[in-house]
């Protein structure tokens, strides 16, 4: 009895001591416990049996894998997911394989454009440069000719004051760029740096090929300086219309989820070959940063406005050869839906099909609105803009007008003119 009191105390301690401060405590059985030593000689007064302490030589040792054992043993058994073999070393996904693969292609013709403006301090008079703002692009010839957003290289896109830019390269290497031409209209700038040797020209589609929702996207760009950054998505759809800073419809965008993001403007969407199917223009965000709806000009837009900046300078459009009022002043008057036409030149084509300038008399206005451009109706400004903005010059088209103050409805033919 005694000598199980005192194992049981000893043990005890030795567990408690274990969990406190991890030393050392013997676990062996009973077989190997100490021996009690002897009672002292009798005498009148029994005693309380007295325990030997336990030899230095005997000090317990605790056993750690065997309470680790014990402890897991006590554990409930859970079901686990089965083990994965991983991929071996250098193994990639053909998806993976693919994004490394377009990357290591079009980044080199991906570039970083820098926008800086001379500010005046008026009370010192001293001339510092200060950025405005940061966008990217992508090299459209071995000319060093850099396609980028209009948004990117001039504020709402509006040439007040001559803005002083910069190209990045993907070697780092910069160069001073010029504007060479910019349309507001579709948010497109074509910039020039003094051409390097050795120029990466980004690989474009053939003129036969299609977009079609769901294929892989991949975007490179800048977003908040970050340069050469790469996202992945795929189409989310096609011919979106949406407003762009000159005011106008931007038509046939794509539609991308690829992450967008301030600093991507400008910057080139490409298809899982490597090619140019669009640039990077617009997000829809609460925040500001991607929400996973972006959109980009199409690449059809660029090949065909590119030449044309790089050319004229301008976007080579043509048009009726009226002048037309506003739609806030056409509402004004009272019209609510069309085009008004405020001033046809005398000998146009316009006046040779028999198109009216606008005529205030002392009781009414005498005008023509342009009501459709052959199937498609003419609301505002922007559907003639749309309807018109891939004709080319010497075209004709058909132009229903609505006569006022008669309001009787003609068709007219019109052959169109290159506007100036």
């Amino acid at each position: 009895m005694t000598s199980h009191v005192g194992n049981a105390t000893r043990r005890v301690l030795c567990l408690g001591a274990a969990l406190l401060v991890t030393t050392a405590c013997d676990t062996a059985g009973p077989a190997a416990e100490p021996a009690v030593a002897a009672a002292p000689a009798p005498t009148p007064t029994p005693a309380e049996p007295q325990v030997a302490p336990v030899a230095p030589e005997a000090k317990p040792v605790l056993d750690t894998t065997q309470v680790g054992a014990s402890l897991a043993k006590a554990e409930p058994q859970v079901a686990a997911t089965p083990a994965v073999e991983p991929l071996a070393p250098g193994a990639r996904t053909q998806d993976e394989t693919n994004s490394t693969s377009v990357f290591k292609a079009a980044a080199p013709a991906t570039v970083f454009v820098t926008q800086s403006q001379v500010v005046y301090d008026r009370y010192s008079m001293k001339a510092t440069e200060s950025p405005a703002g940061t966008g990217t692009g992508f090299v459209w010839d071995d000319q060093g000719h850099i396609v980028t957003n209009c948004h990117v290289v001039l504020p709402n896109c509006e040439l007040r004051n001559k803005p002083k830019l910069k190209v990045t390269l993907y070697d780092q290497k910069e160069y001073a760029a010029e504007i060479v031409g910019f349309d507001d209209a579709k948010d497109i700038a074509v910039l020039k740096i003094s051409a390097p040797e050795g120029l990466t020209v980004l690989r474009r589609p053939p003129k036969e090929y299609e977009l079609e929702v769901g294929q892989k996207t991949l975007a490179i760009g800048n977003p908040f300086g970050l340069d050469h950054t790469l996202t992945v998505g795929v189409v989310s759809a096609l011919g979106r219309e949406v407003k762009g800073v000159g005011g106008l419809t931007i038509r046939d965008m794509v539609q991308t989820d690829a992450a967008i993001n301030p600093g991507n403007s400008g910057g080139p969407l490409l298809n899982s070959a490597g090619e140019l199917i669009g640039m990077n223009t617009l997000i829809f965000s609460a925040s500001g940063s991607s929400a996973g709806i972006g959109f980009a000009v199409p690449v059809t837009t660029i090949k065909r406005l590119v030449p044309q900046l790089i050319r004229s300078g301008r976007a080579e459009r043509v048009g009726l050869g009226v002048g037309v009022l506003t739609d806030s002043q056409a509402r004004r008057l009272g019209v609510k839906t069309g085009v008004i036409i405020r001033k046809v030149p005398k000998g146009s084509p316009a006046a040779k099909a028999g198109l009216r300038s606008l005529v205030e008399d002392r009781r009414d206005f005498e005008f023509d609105i342009i009501v459709a451009v052959g199937e498609a109706r003419i609301k505002n400004f922007d559907d003639l803009y749309g309807a018109l903005e891939a004709k080319s010059a010497g075209d004709t088209v058909e132009i229903m007008v609505e006569r006022r103050p008669s309001k009787t409805v003609e068709t007219v033919k019109v052959e169109l003119a290159r506007l100036k």
